[in-house]
Order: C-alpha cells, then structure tokens, then sequence
C-alpha cells in the first residue's frame, strides 16, 4: 500500500525508517521531506496547510494512509477534513488534538476526571496573573496555553521570574498562543515520558522514554524541544505504568469520548513521578521529538500494521513488543539554540557517524545545496545509538556525534545522566 506521512523533521525521519521495514508498504511519500527521509522514500513539494492539495494528492497517489507526524496539522483540522473525504488517517482530530492545543483544556479536563495533576489556574489577562503569582510562592510554573515549540513553559525559580515570563507571554513572545497562560504549582519528583497507542476506545500501552528539554549539562538554562532523549524509562516501573494507564490515560480516553472527540493516534504524557504517585505535566497528540527516534529503533512489531489498526479502531489485545535493549539519541542544534539559530554552516562527515554498527542518524533541520548538507534550523540532527545499557548506548551515540564535522553545532554531553548513574550504583 502507498502510505503519505506528514512533516520533515527528526521525528518524521524516525517514522519512516520504521515505516519502511513493514511489508505492507509499497510505496512511501513524506510531504516535505527533509534530506533524511529522501534516502528512504519519496519527497513530495506538498503545503499540508492546503488541505485540499493534500486530498488531491491522496486520490492521485492511490495513498491507503496518511501519518500525520506534527502537532501543527493535526490541531489545525487535517484529519478531519481526510476523514471527511473518505482518507484514512492516523491521529487525532482537531477536537481531540485539543489535548496539546490547549493547556487549560487539558488541566479543566484533568479537575473534571479526577486525572492527578499540578494545582493550577487560567489567566486571559496579565494583571490577575501577576496577582496570582503574588499570592504564591516559587517555584512556580508558568506556561503558554497554546504550542510554542516546546519554549512555551517557564520553571520560575523566583517570582521576579515568574512575573517576566507572564509578562512576556501576555505581551506576544508566543502571538496567540499566549493570549491564555496557565500558572500551576511546581511538582517535585523525576520526569518521564509514557506512551500509549489509542483506536478511540481502547489504549494500549507503547513504551517510555525520558528526554532532557534543558539546553544545557546538568539541566540548566531555558527549555527546547529536547536535546535527547532514551529509552526505556527504568523509573517507569510495571507498578507505575499500572497506575498511568488507571489514572492517566483510561480516565483521559473515557472523557474524551463522553466529550463526542474520541482520541485515536498516540497519546503521549508527560508525567511527574512524585511521592504520592504518578502526575500528568501535560499531554501531546503525536509522538516526541526525540522520543520518537529512541521509541522506535526498539519496537519489534510492524509500525505500520499497528498504525493501521489504530486509524480503524481495531488495536489488537496484545501490547506492542520491543527489543529489550536501549537506545539514546543526542540532539546537535545550531550555535545559539533555542534563541535565533546561526545556521548555513556545513555539515560534514556523517557517512562515518553512520557507518558505526548501531548507529542511526536523522535529519531534523537540514537541506541540501549544490551537493553539501547544510544546517537549517534549530535541532539539526539526531544520533541514535543501541546498546546493552544506557552508559553503551550513551557511548556509542557520543562516539558517533564526535566523527560529525559541524563547527557551527553543539550538543548536550550528558544525555542519560541519571540512567547512567544508577546503572553504576546497582553494579
């Protein structure tokens, strides 16, 4: 079957890796595409913000499904309108996508179900904000209702922090979607990152990952959108995982079709694991980036059968299998990420990079010129690496980022730190 999936980033590069092993696949589109994903499919020059273009495409192209890998195509309507003219499609409507569209849905949700989440409170306006932070003490947290590429959350350690990042939200550094704020309590525990596969009524679970969103060692300086990432989660224990999907993700699917928007595609938590149990941060309606390229490399069964299943709500019994080792992914952004990034430079060497045993390289932001890989956004590429244990993931995955010839990127050099750190504590 000929299959469309949508998006160019490292996250849509991963997919159709995975996407290409499956025997049902005849023939694979990616619209745009990056340099990456042209080595494995068919590149196709598509505005997936035109809809009908994208319709068009489907019927001329014989396309049986269409994978829809950002968040920005799935809050803006284009499966409903897929679904509308007879597409099949795998994620979620715009009605359902509201899980990740808006944060104060998703916490008004979470108070209605009883689904266990920060304390929080919702602001159209700046002034009771501000008096709102003033009652409360930091930490605090402070967020952009709407997307915002991953920049739109401020862990205020202070309240002059918090009282800038307010400010700043409700003067336009996210346009609209910080025309709304969320303010809620800081929670104390580890993060991590669950996954569950959904056809509407059921969910399965998926796998876990944990992903560092600070820029820098040691998680200091402001958020991204991830500078890596691995996988499994130990800390995401089969008693934890038991309570996620009581707790979290049942109660979530359940309201959602008692809300008349039944959520299919993947459901992707973002959780605090606190003393009193697991606690929801915040929910996205696609898989992560990175999370996505650790996810899959580990994932045993077909994707694209799974996908299938899912878009016709037939998801099978049995959980998916993964392979029980580990893989990690180090994020190399562009010099002055996650502000403006300096980008143009030249990116040498990767078939060395790649050549390791293990090793997978995706493309995030780059494009090719005259010949030369150049660097084209913030997060540029990814370096995959398996291994027995995080620490062997951690080094092949940093031998291979060490043979990249990119004098304009940097990475993080501690990804899988505390993974890392309790494997040695139990030797």
């Amino acid at each position: 079957m000929n299959i469309l999936l949508i998006g160019s980033g490292g996250r849509e590069h991963a997919i159709a890796i995975a996407l290409k092993r499956s025997p049902l696949l005849n023939r694979l589109y990616i619209a745009p595409g990056n340099p990456g994903t042209a080595r494995i499919g068919d590149n196709v020059d598509l505005d997936v913000a035109d809809h009908a273009a994208v319709i068009d495409f489907c019927r001329e192209a014989a396309i049986a499904l269409v994978v829809v890998g950002p968040e920005q195509p799935l809050i803006g309507g284009l499966v409903d309108e897929l679904e509308k003219h007879g597409v099949l499609a795998f994620g979620p409507t715009r009605a359902a996508a509201q899980l990740e569209g808006s944060k104060g849905f998703t916490k008004d949700l979470c108070r209605d179900y009883g689904i266990p989440t920060a304390r929080y409170a919702r602001f159209d306006s700046l002034a009771p904000a501000l008096q709102y932070l003033r009652e409360h003490s930091a930490p605090i947290v402070v967020k952009a209702d709407g997307l915002a590429a991953g920049k739109g959350v401020v862990v205020a350690q202070t309240l002059e922090e918090a009282e800038r990042a307010a400010q700043a939200m409700f003067g336009g550094a996210f346009g609209v979607s910080g025309a709304e704020v969320v303010i809620e309590e800081c929670l104390e525990g580890e993060e991590a990152s669950f996954f569950a596969l959904c056809d509407g009524v059921r969910a399965l679970p998926f796998a876990t990952a944990q992903d560092h969103k600070r820029v820098g060692d040691g998680d200091v300086g402001p958020n991204t959108g991830g500078m890596g990432a691995y996988s499994p989660a130990s800390v995401v224990t089969t008693e934890i995982e038991a309570r996620v999907m009581s707790e979290i993700i049942e109660p979530t699917m359940r309201a959602m079709r008692e809300r008349g928007a039944p959520f299919k595609g993947v459901l992707y938590a973002g959780l605090m694991l606190t003393q009193d149990g697991p606690k929801l941060i915040e929910y996205n309606c696609r898989f992560g980036d990175p999370e996505a390229q650790v996810l899959l490399p580990r994932l045993e069964d077909d994707l694209l059968e799974l996908m299938l299943a899912a878009a016709r709500s037939e998801l099978p019994q049995e959980r998916p299998r993964f392979s029980p080792l580990t893989a990690l992914t180090v994020v190399l952004a562009a010099k002055n990420y996650p502000g403006a990034p300096i980008t143009g430079w030249e990116i040498r060497n990767l078939h060395s990079a790649e050549a390791i045993g293990d090793v997978t390289v995706t493309h995030a932001g780059t494009r090719e010129e005259g010949g030369r890989l150049i660097a084209a956004g913030g997060r540029v590429l990814n370096v995959t690496a398996l291994g027995a244990s995080v620490a062997e993931a951690q080094a092949r995955a940093y031998a291979a980022v060490d043979l990249i010839d990119w004098p304009g990127g940097f990475c993080r050099r501690d990804i899988g730190w505390r993974e890392v750190a309790r494997e040695g504590e139990s030797r």
